[in-house]
């Protein structure tokens, strides 16, 4: 076992925020959704937006007022909206799209403006969770972890299948106990793997799915950012400065684009994990010290993906009919219906998704639903902006 003794009587102190990531563009839920209203600010799988969704799961354990959420220019004015008692100051907007590395140190140099220092937890905003109490003691223990120092800790999703489109995170056999919970030091992040190894990856009980949910303090990421990342790092650093005035929003139009676009995987978690892998020397030895850290999160999660995932989050069993609205079925089954106004008739088909709005109808095989996305990039080459 770990010994978790060392939390300072300052770090109980640090403020909890919650980073909410909302700039994605939900390409697989066209026609839906689209540049200004994604899949975050949809009512995808229930009456409110997956981002309010997300919200509301975590206001056990975060205050409204310090939630956080960084997206783009288009998207901002809604994101506010579906974040009621959050101040507007909060919703950070990126001028373009550099990755999540760069989205959480921009929300890290704020938190950092703010707080001095913080305790943040950064989750996807189109996420679905069902056990919504138990998601709360697993934050509230993942957070326990991170307020020491150098601490990193992720949600790992135990596999239900051998899922290959998932990177997954290997565990060590010892914890220790946080909040009644286990966190097990991480051995290594893999991407996403072949069949094979996703069977044996589900079936050995060491591994866990990366859903992107990770807690550290925002020193802690800003110090490993300058570290790995250090351009991106000091770019930050001098856009930080700025926070507060009159030149920040100059500064963020010219120093954000300039940022590595590359993800926090990548950037931070796996160079760390690997670094505390190293064999041990008299001028490394703080590396054996485990840093990264993994509690697994049995809470019924879902990265709800496309169409086909909604469709089988609501159906409960095989061949039922999903529909959202007025419908009737003949001899149909396995299908998910969803028209904003109009009543739907299916007879004699099996397995579609049709998804109609107003200036656009989906038809489409629900084991292709993965394929949607592919709409949205010929709608772009063909410049038909109207419907993207």
């Amino acid at each position: 076992m770990f010994d978790d003794s060392s939390v300072s009587a300052k770090s109980k102190k640090l403020v909890a925020c919650a980073v909410l990531l909302a700039g994605g563009r939900g390409t697989r839920f066209w026609p839906r959704s689209r540049m200004r209203t994604p899949k975050q600010l949809l009512n995808i799988v229930g009456d409110e937006s997956m981002l309010r969704m997300t919200m509301q799961r975590l206001l056990g354990v975060f205050a409204a007022r310090n939630f956080w959420a960084v997206t783009n220019e288009e998207q901002a004015a809604g994101v506010r909206h579906e974040l009621p008692g959050v101040p507007a100051s909060h919703v950070l907007t990126e001028p373009v799209g550099r990755n999540t590395a760069a989205a959480i140190g921009l929300a890290a140099i704020h938190l950092a403006h703010a707080h001095g220092d913080a305790l943040m937890g950064v989750v996807p905003s189109d996420s679905y969770v069902a056990d919504a109490a138990g998601y709360r003691k697993v934050i509230r223990a993942a957070l326990e972890v991170a307020r020491t120092p150098g601490r990193l800790v992720v949600l790992g999703i135990p596999p239900t299948r051998p899922e290959t489109g998932y990177g997954y995170i290997e565990k060590a056999n010892d914890s220790m106990r946080a909040n009644g919970m286990a966190a097990y030091q991480v051995v290594r992040f893999t991407e996403k793997p072949d069949l094979a190894t996703a069977k044996r990856y589900a079936a050995c009980g060491k591994y866990f799915w990366n859903a992107g949910m990770f807690f550290w303090r925002a020193s802690t990421f800003l110090e490993n950012l300058q570290r790995f990342l250090p351009e991106t790092h000091d770019a930050l650093h001098e856009l930080g400065k700025k926070i507060g005035t009159r030149q920040y929003a100059s500064a963020l139009r010219r120093i954000y684009p300039e940022l590595e676009n590359i993800s926090v995987d990548y950037a931070v978690m796996e160079p760390v994990t690997r670094l505390h892998a190293l064999p041990a020397s008299p001028v490394k030895q703080e590396a054996r010290a485990p840093t990264v850290f993994v509690i697994p999160a049995n809470v019924g999660w879902s990265d709800i993906g496309s169409w086909a995932a909604v469709y089988e989050l609501l159906a409960g069993k095989p061949g039922v009919n999903v529909a959202a609205g007025p419908s009737f079925t003949l001899d149909a089954t396995g299908n998910y219906l969803w028209s904003g106004k109009k009543f739907v008739a299916a007879i004699g088909v099996r397995d579609l998704v049709v998804v109609e709005t107003d200036d656009a109808l989906l038809i489409c095989a629900r084991e292709r639903s993965q394929d949607v996305g592919k709409v949205v990039k010929w709608l772009e080459e063909q410049k038909k902006t109207r419907l993207i």
